[in-house]
């Protein structure tokens, strides 16, 4: 867990570990060192993964208080604020993610005007997996609702969505190693979709391949 990466400086709700040299949110757990706590998480999620998509119904909507409820199962354990909105504003370099203020709003439009339109995925064209896909990870991440594992936990609902699609699970290898392209698809989310369509048919199994033949 690399807090460093977001901008948190002279908020007094961004609170790490003692001991930590600020690398390390305060835990419950009261682990100071950056990657032991990457290994928990990291546990926790594997976790995570091998109960959630067996427990989502092909024909569910999926909502937020679903996203709210994985989050707490991941980290409730390790985080007193698991499942709850962040109370601080985060960002990444000059990019700044939802304000702190506007959470619960911009998680009310995701709900009724995302969620409920592209959940469940049963029964999609590859394209539109395309575009359902897209437009869920890039709103969700723009608010990025949880103090840390938006990423993780818009992956875990990239997977479901897959599932339900009847697709296997997803591999997110190559958006790991395009960073600053996903970041900058991310961006461009605001008003274009496009850049993150073109990353989502990378990881969509088939569809990437019928894309270059």
């Amino acid at each position: 867990m690399n807090t460093g990466r977001y901008d948190t400086s002279g908020n007094p709700d961004a609170q790490f570990e003692p001991g930590s040299n600020d690398s390390v949110l305060q835990n419950v757990l009261g682990i100071r060192d950056a990657e032991e706590m990457d290994d928990v998480e990291l546990d926790l999620l594997v976790q995570l993964y091998d109960v959630i998509p067996e427990q989502v119904e092909v024909d569910q909507r999926i909502t937020t208080a679903d996203l709210k409820e994985w989050h707490r199962r991941w980290l409730g354990n390790v985080y007193s604020w698991a499942g709850q909105p962040r109370t601080v504003n985060m960002g990444k370099g000059d990019f700044q993610f939802a304000a702190v203020g506007q959470i619960e709003r911009l998680l009310a439009v995701l709900d009724r005007d995302y969620l409920s339109r592209y959940t469940p995925c049963a029964g999609m064209s590859d394209e539109q997996l395309v575009e359902a896909f897209a437009i869920v990870h890039v709103e969700l991440i723009l608010i990025h609702p949880f103090r840390e594992g938006n990423g993780r936990l818009s992956r875990l609902l990239a997977n479901v969505m897959a599932i339900q699609a009847g697709k296997p699970e997803l591999d997110f290898s190559l958006w790991d190693e395009q960073k600053d392209r996903y970041f900058s698809a991310i961006q461009a989310g605001l008003d274009d979709y496009e850049p993150m369509k073109a990353l989502v048919r990378q990881v969509l199994p088939d569809v990437s391949r019928r894309a270059d033949e």
